[in-house]
């Protein structure tokens, strides 16, 4: 058998590139990143929409610890300002209920005391300088 010596130069080979193949494999690349992407988005999405979740959540028992305490400051209120706590509180203080002698009535003021605005009787008065 008789090999090819050693120092043989052998030729250059020169390959076709295959661009369908290329095409392919660039289409491939792009739809990959396209679905990743998609992915990522809606990953994003659903956390947002669970921390959107945990805050109404919050803010749901925030608003029903506030009512629950407004209805107890009115129900304060209306303790404090009941008629038979004010009347106690009251002669605490030194006062004394009111007697019927002490009501008095206000005389009717007549028609000449009552001082009419010089705007009513002339309406353009009020302009003039």
């Amino acid at each position: 058998m008789r090999r090819v010596p050693s120092t043989q130069q052998n030729s250059k080979i020169h390959r076709d590139r295959d661009l369908r193949a290329l095409s392919r494999l660039a289409l491939l690349l792009f739809c990959g990143l396209v679905l990743a992407s998609g992915f990522v988005f809606a990953a994003q999405q659903h956390f947002a929409a669970v921390a959107y979740g945990y805050k109404s959540e919050g803010l749901r028992r925030e608003r029903e610890r506030l009512l629950e305490e407004k209805q107890h400051l009115l129900l304060q209120k209306e303790q404090a300002f009941a008629p038979a706590r004010l009347a106690t509180k009251a002669r605490e203080l030194g006062l004394k209920p009111l007697v019927a002698s002490q009501v008095g009535t206000q005389n009717a003021v007549s028609p000449r005391q009552v001082s009419i605005a010089p705007a009513l009787i002339n309406p353009s008065a009020s302009f003039q300088r």
